[in-house]
C-alpha cells in the first residue's frame, strides 16, 4: 500500500491496521494487507472461494459420516459389491387396514329398549360368551311371554289328544262287546282326530313363537331382560351402547372383532390393475413402523373398475397374530409396475429409510480400518427371497453396506443434527 507524506511517497508492504471511529465512543480496527488496491480485491475474491467451498463441503458432509474401526464392529457393520440380476419395477399404491369383516361381529340391538348395562369398552378383551351388553325390553318381554304360553299350550294339547285316544280305544273295545252304540264310537273317533289337528296348531304356534324368540338374537327372561353376548373371542372394537339410553330395533351397540387376521383394502389404478392376483402376496409397509414391510395374500380382486375413480378394488388378508397392526391403519403397498429390468440385488436390510427418502449406503474403506459411508437415494423394484432389486440408483462395481446400514444411518443423523450455540 502506497500513500504520500512530506517525505515523499512511501510504499508500505506490512499489515496496515486503521480504526474507523463509527460514533462516540465506538471504534472499529479493520486489518488490511497486501500492497495494492488490486491485491485487496484478489483477497476478497479469495475469500468468498473459501467461504463457497466450504458451503459444499458442509452439504457434503450431510451426506456422509466416517465410522472408526471400533464403531464398524460394535455396529457390525458390512459391506460387498453389488451383484446385477432382473427385478421389476415397483409402484406405491395407497392402502388401508381394516377389521376382517368374517371375523367381525357388529351387534345391534334385537328389539326397542333401555340400556341398562354395558360392562365392556374398546380395546378390551373378550371371550366367546362373555356379557357384552344388557338391555330392558318390553317387547322383548311380550315375545318370552308368548313362548311360554305357547309351550303351554302345547303341553295341554298333548294331554287332550291323549285323553282322547284312551277314549277312542276304550269305544273300540265297548264296540267289539255291542255294550255302546255305533254313534258313541263315532264321537270317540272324531273327538280322537281334532285333539290331534289341536296338537299340530299348538305346535306350530310354539315354531312361531320359538322363531320370534330366536330373532331376537340374545338370552331374553320373562321380565323382558336381553342379554348380548360375544359370539367368539376378540377384541370389542367400538361401543356405541351408553347405559340408560333407548335405542330402537337394530341400532348398533358393540362390535366385536378377531385382530389375529385383518384385510387389507387397496384401489388399484386401471395401469396396474394386471399385478394384482388372486392368491399373491403383496408387500406394504405402514407409517408406525418406518423402515419394516410386512406382507399380505390376496383373496379378492373386483370384478370390475369402479366407473368414477377408474380404479380396481382388491383385498388382502394380513396375518396379525403379533398384534402390531391395528384396524384403519394407512398403508403404502408395492406393486409391480413393469416388465422385467436389470437391477442391483440388495438383501432388505440394506435399504433404510432416511427423511422420507428410500437410500442406501456405500462404503470406502480406508488403510487404517475406518471407513467413510455415503447416503445414496435409490428406486426400490420387487422383493423376493429377502433381497430387494434397485432399479435406480446403483450401477455394477458399487460396494453397498448389507449389514449394520441401521448403524450407519444412526451416526449419519446424529452428525447431521445442528449443534447447540451456547
Amino acid at each position: 500500500m502506497s500513500f504520500r507524506s512530506s517525505f515523499g511517497t512511501v510504499r508500505q508492504y506490512l499489515p496496515v491496521s486503521i480504526v474507523l471511529r463509527v460514533g462516540a465512543g465506538v471504534a472499529v480496527s479493520v486489518l488490511l494487507t497486501g500492497c495494492s488496491g488490486d491485491g485487496l480485491d484478489r483477497t476478497k475474491e479469495d475469500t468468498a472461494a473459501r467461504g463457497t467451498a466450504t458451503g459444499s463441503a458442509t452439504t457434503d458432509a450431510s451426506a456422509e459420516v466416517t465410522l472408526s474401526p471400533a464403531q464398524i464392529r460394535n455396529g457390525q457393520v458390512a459391506w460387498q459389491p453389488v451383484t446385477m440380476g432382473t427385478g421389476t419395477v415397483t409402484v406405491a399404491v395407497p392402502g388401508q387396514l381394516a377389521p376382517n369383516e368374517d371375523r367381525t361381529a357388529r351387534l345391534g340391538a334385537p328389539a326397542s329398549g333401555r340400556v341398562t348395562a354395558v360392562p365392556v369398552r374398546p380395546g378390551d378383551r373378550v371371550q366367546r360368551n362373555d356379557v357384552l351388553v344388557r338391555l330392558q325390553s318390553r317387547e322383548a318381554g311380550a315375545v318370552q311371554s308368548d313362548l311360554t304360553k305357547a309351550q303351554a299350550e302345547l303341553s295341554s294339547r298333548r294331554a287332550q289328544a291323549a285323553y282322547a285316544n284312551a277314549a277312542r280305544g276304550r269305544a273300540e273295545r265297548l264296540l267289539a262287546l255291542k255294550a255302546i252304540p255305533r254313534q258313541d264310537y263315532e264321537r270317540a273317533v272324531t273327538d280322537d282326530q281334532l285333539a290331534l289337528s289341536a296338537v299340530a296348531q299348538a305346535e306350530a304356534e310354539l315354531t312361531r313363537a320359538r322363531t320370534t324368540a330366536e330373532q331376537l338374537g340374545a338370552t331374553t327372561s320373562a321380565s323382558g331382560e336381553m342379554t348380548l353376548r360375544a359370539p367368539f373371542a376378540g377384541v370389542v372394537l367400538a361401543r356405541n351402547a351408553v347405559p340408560g339410553a333407548v335405542v330402537d330395533v337394530g341400532a348398533p351397540l358393540v362390535v366385536v372383532t378377531d385382530p389375529t387376521t385383518l384385510w387389507l383394502t387397496v384401489n388399484a389404478p386401471e395401469a396396474i390393475g394386471g399385478a394384482f392376483r388372486t392368491r399373491a402376496t403383496v408387500q406394504f409397509s405402514v407409517p408406525a413402523y418406518p423402515g419394516e414391510t410386512f406382507a399380505a395374500r390376496i383373496d379378492g380382486v373386483g370384478a370390475g373398475l369402479d366407473p368414477g375413480t377408474r380404479t380396481l378394488a382388491v383385498r388382502g388378508v394380513v396375518d396379525n397374530r403379533t398384534g402390531r397392526l391395528k384396524a384403519e391403519m394407512l398403508a403404502t403397498v408395492m406393486a409391480a409396475g413393469g416388465p422385467p429390468v436389470v437391477a442391483a440385488l440388495v438383501p432388505d436390510d440394506a435399504v433404510q429409510m432416511v427423511k422420507g427418502k428410500t437410500v442406501v449406503f456405500l462404503a470406502k474403506p480406508a488403510p487404517n480400518g475406518s471407513a467413510t459411508f455415503t447416503r445414496r437415494e435409490v428406486d426400490v423394484g420387487s422383493r423376493t427371497d429377502g433381497r430387494t432389486a434397485i432399479v435406480r440408483g446403483l450401477v455394477a462395481g458399487d460396494v453397498v453396506v448389507i449389514h449394520g446400514a441401521f448403524a450407519v444411518k444412526a451416526e449419519l443423523e446424529k452428525g447431521s443434527m445442528p449443534k447447540m450455540e451456547m
